[in-house]
């Protein structure tokens, strides 16, 4: 009889911590799902708009969503992918998802694409000294963490730091 009622007594315990419990229920994916639903059905009714494509992956990004960044960018038509604020963005995208090396190739291609800015040239549409500033910027932080062998800043803060520092240790003067 002992036996019979220790098991009796596990299975009330085991049912009484399940009733506790309760259900398990969904939690949402964002922090602030509606203000985001609505970004997502700007970008859905504007394919072709670029301004909508980069406010909705910064939303994204605002919501420690890089992957939703990542995927949205990717799956975006061919001109919005290729303006220089999207790929701006999509950098940014991965390096908050831990690829560095392909945010650094990225950021490289904005820099480049907007370095007539710095000469007085036009430049494609996008470019303004803002954004050539914040991609030199970056591409002097992802240089350091690359040559480290730093994939993941975020999963290496002390390297991600140093990288920091020998990156902004150097000062630019760009007069126009």
């Amino acid at each position: 009889m002992g036996l019979r009622a220790y098991g009796v007594a596990v299975l009330l315990a085991a049912a009484g911590l399940w009733a506790m419990s309760g259900t398990q229920r969904e939690k949402p994916l964002l922090a602030a799902p509606d203000a985001v639903r609505v970004l997502e059905l700007t970008a859905a009714m504007q394919p072709d708009s670029v301004e909508a494509t980069r406010v909705l992956a910064q939303a994204y990004l605002d919501a420690r969503q890089p992957g939703l960044a990542i995927v949205l960018v990717e799956g975006s038509k061919r001109t919005v992918h290729d303006d220089v604020r999207i790929q701006h963005v999509y950098a940014r995208a991965l390096v908050d998802g831990g690829r560095n090396e392909e945010a650094l190739a990225i950021e490289t291609g904005v820099v480049a694409a907007c370095h007539s800015v710095a000469d007085g040239a036009s430049a494609p549409a996008g470019c303004d000294a803002v954004l050539l500033a914040s991609a030199m910027r970056r591409t002097d932080i992802l240089h350091e963490l690359v040559a480290l062998g730093v994939e993941d800043a975020q999963a290496h803060p002390e390297m991600s730091l140093v990288a920091y520092q020998n990156a902004t240790r150097e000062a630019r003067v760009m007069v126009q």
